[in-house]
């Protein structure tokens, strides 16, 4: 069985390995850039930055927010691995380069020349009006349902609640009480969500833990694709074992946290790996001016 520890240091060596082929300058650690300001040098294009950062010039006239990670400069920073991927596809208005991959996980692709956004949200759905909303890093959409997508590269874990975090909340499930729940006080329509879905008709109601305390993301996210008749996508390298391990029965945070999931839903949650995704841009023959790049950065090159 593949450590995390052993999957994480994999890819570092992979982007310590490739700032050096271009002898970029670096900090102690060698698969860091050496400051915040050069994370245009972490772009296997880096004059794809001036397309990131007219969209972020975009999304504030819009009165939106286009969030850079604070660590984008970071050789496994998952942002970047997906500005990496998508940037090229979407200037050049083939997202459907992706589509081979998708559908090899089981999504369906919402149709020819679909189009992806990076850094998506809508406050309606649950009513968050203030603070950072649900928001997915892609979306992609055609004539059929939207894919919403979570891409993670070295996190071992999804987001958890503020409120607990913050000390504000004791993890106790309000399931049978949202009133208990402060952020349901603060008008936040989580737990109705999650009831129209179905989700408090199972085990997720009968744990005396809230799950939302440990897995808030993974719970904001699905039931925000799911209510906007979408599909809801986990973009994750095929090697780390924290959501996925090659067992029997299968391990993982996708799994396990899918069991809390309504069946009728389960369909409709899909576990995407960089290796299906690159292969599939690779298969295109569309890019192979930066794919191959793409794969040696995140040590995917031993993959066929």
């Amino acid at each position: 069985m593949t450590r995390f520890f052993d999957y994480r240091r994999n890819l570092e060596r992979a982007a310590a390995s490739w700032f050096a082929d271009r002898r970029l300058s670096v900090q102690r650690r060698p698969y860091i850039l050496a400051s915040q300001r050069d994370w245009p040098d972490n772009l296997i294009d880096p004059a794809h930055a001036e397309y990131i950062n007219e969209e972020k010039r975009r999304r504030q006239r819009l009165g939106e927010s286009f969030p850079l990670h604070k660590y984008l400069h970071h050789g496994l920073s998952s942002q970047a691995m997906l500005f990496n991927l998508t940037v090229p596809l979407i200037k050049a208005l083939d997202e459907d380069a992706l589509a081979d991959g998708f559908i090899a996980a089981g999504v369906p692709w919402p149709g020819r020349k679909a189009t992806g956004t990076l850094e998506v949200h809508d406050r309606e759905v649950f009513g968050e009006s203030q603070g950072q909303p649900t928001s997915f890093d892609l979306c992609i959409e055609g004539t059929g349902p939207t894919v919403y997508v979570e891409a993670k590269l070295v996190e071992k874990e999804f987001g958890g609640c503020s409120m607990l975090a913050g000390g504000d909340c004791d993890g106790a499930n309000p399931a049978r009480d949202w009133r208990a729940c402060p952020l349901q006080r603060m008008g936040r329509r989580y737990w109705d969500r999650l009831d129209e879905l179905g989700f408090l008709e199972g085990p997720m109601a009968e744990s005396p833990i809230c799950l939302l305390g440990p897995y808030q993301q993974f719970f904001r996210e699905a039931a925000f694709a799911l209510s906007q008749g979408g599909h809801y996508a986990l973009l994750v390298h095929g090697d780390n074992p924290a959501f996925l391990r090659s067992e029997e029965p299968e391990r993982g945070l996708w799994p396990f946290l899918c069991g809390f999931v309504p069946e009728a839903h389960r369909s409709r949650l899909h576990r995407v790996t960089l290796q299906q995704a690159s292969l599939s841009v690779r298969g295109s023959h569309r890019h192979l001016d930066w794919i191959r790049e793409f794969r040696k950065k995140y040590g995917l090159l031993q993959d066929r």
